[in-house]
């Protein structure tokens, strides 16, 4: 850690984050417009290298958005491309060291909630792990949090009525969800969907949960958007495909970004 840090504090001087976003597919315009200074992955000791998928990017952006100072992740890991879970969180603690104190987790994710529709923004309200394993598990550092952390409220409340006035001042009508986390890269079957829908699940998706159950173990508050691009197997007759997930982020992507920047205004 020592020595991921030292590194990216040579070029941030005394840039000193408070926010930290993770960049969902097709929301890397929002780090592109108003980045000040991006560092790649690669060129960051011990930081995991990003291998390519559509839709990511792989740096930490560093940017001042509507008066707030703000690292953003312009293209997450995720633990079906072979990384541990430690290295998909690793991330998350950098966040925490550089000062971060409230995180904005973003996804696309699929529909198992039938009432709802592509397009639609999620705000996770809880979360299902469903990935058969834990990013805690291991050795634990106490220098970021307790062994065995409560996770009665991964999404903090306050962030969530945020969240929503955010919503209705821009017109939108903002769902409210449960996000369930598998493993990938394949699409869930219907019968998996069912199971989820079963469970209490809303939406669906292959990360996220990970990077949130480390921030609320780190102490840092935490809100989680689902982009809701595609119906979950069985939901519709329609295959599914990422091309698919990519062409309805991008169609509501000057939406999810305005809800961000709306977000970020009034956090206190």
């Amino acid at each position: 850690m020592r020595h991921t840090l030292d590194y990216i504090n040579t070029y941030t001087d005394n840039f000193k984050p408070e926010i930290g976003i993770i960049l969902g597919s097709g929301l890397g315009e929002l780090a592109d417009k108003y980045r000040e200074f991006a560092i790649p992955y690669r060129q960051i000791p011990r930081f995991p290298r990003l291998t390519s998928i559509e839709g990511h990017k792989g740096q930490l952006v560093f940017a001042n958005i509507v008066g707030r100072k703000v690292v953003m992740m312009q293209g997450r890991m995720h633990f079906y491309e072979g990384y541990s879970m430690e290295q998909v969180t690793y991330p998350i603690k950098v966040m925490k060291e550089l000062g971060v104190k409230t995180v904005i987790l973003t996804n696309a994710a699929g529909i198992v909630n039938k009432s709802f529709r592509p397009g639609d923004l999620m705000v996770i309200t809880d979360h299902i792990n469903f990935m058969g394993t834990n990013p805690l598990i291991g050795r634990n550092d106490e220098k970021f949090g307790t062994r065995f952390p409560d996770m009665s409220e991964v999404y903090d409340k306050g962030l969530i009525k945020i969240t929503d006035a955010a919503g209705r001042l821009l017109n939108m009508n903002l769902r409210h969800g449960v996000y369930m986390a598998t493993t990938g890269p394949s699409y869930e079957t219907p019968a998996e969907i069912n199971m989820a829908r079963t469970l209490g699940a809303d939406a669906c998706g292959m990360s996220t949960v990970p990077e949130a159950i480390v921030a609320n173990y780190c102490g840092m508050k935490v809100i989680g958007l689902s982009c809701l691009t595609n119906y979950a197997s069985g939901v519709s007759d329609r295959k599914l495909s990422h091309q698919e997930v990519l062409e309805t982020a991008n169609e509501v992507k000057d939406k999810f970004i305005a809800l961000i920047m709306m977000i970020l205004q009034n956090i206190k």
